[in-house]
């Protein structure tokens, strides 16, 4: 059964402090796909974020950016999703992933949060771990003990050239991710 995406979460953290790091890669998609699809986002309180409504592919799609810091995105989600009866198999949370080099993006339904605390309290929030994910790479700095302090910082020159690349890609095949057609989109997205 083919499922379309409705609503497009990017994770991140609000506020000017916060925007070139590695953490917002999913805000940078979001702001990315507003623009390719003049969508205008507005701070909205009842769903604790700031949303953007487009038309990909002549469907209508929420577009969220959670302003309730990483942590505690699921509230956010949960909150838009109930108000517009969204399931969570209709979402697509879009996110930095430390496992995944700079320059690629995967697409995954369902799975655990890997460590990720926006993941984590999404599915808590939701009750459901059954959604789709665009886990966009932002590599890793080899060291456990080092990730809080290098997801809170913009990535070098080099890595912002292939995230911006990958996030490229990431934008061409989401009209076959709203559509339903995720099988195609991850066989282009992965082999790029």
């Amino acid at each position: 059964m083919v499922v379309a995406i409705k609503l497009i979460v990017g994770l991140g953290n609000p506020g000017k402090d916060y925007q070139g790091h590695r953490h917002n890669v999913g805000f940078w998609f979001c702001d990315a796909l507003a623009h390719l699809y003049t969508g205008t986002f507005k701070k909205e309180s009842k769903f604790f974020g700031a949303v953007a409504q487009i038309n990909i592919a002549s469907m209508s799609v929420w577009l969220l950016k959670p302003n309730t810091y990483m942590n505690a995105s699921g509230k956010s989600i949960q909150s838009i999703a109930n108000f517009y009866q969204i399931d969570a198999k209709e979402i697509l949370v879009v996110h930095d992933e430390l496992d995944i080099d700079p320059g690629t993006a995967k697409i995954k339904f369902s799975g655990g949060h890997g460590g990720h605390n926006g993941l984590r309290d999404t599915i808590k929030a939701l009750g459901n771990k059954d959604f789709y994910r665009l886990r966009i790479g932002i590599g890793h700095p080899g060291d456990k003990s080092k990730v809080a302090d290098f997801v809170l910082h913009a990535p070098n020159k080099s890595e912002i050239g292939l995230i911006e690349g990958v996030l490229s890609d990431s934008l061409n095949v989401i009209e076959q991710v709203v559509k339903g057609k995720v099988e195609l989109a991850m066989q282009t997205l992965h082999t790029e």
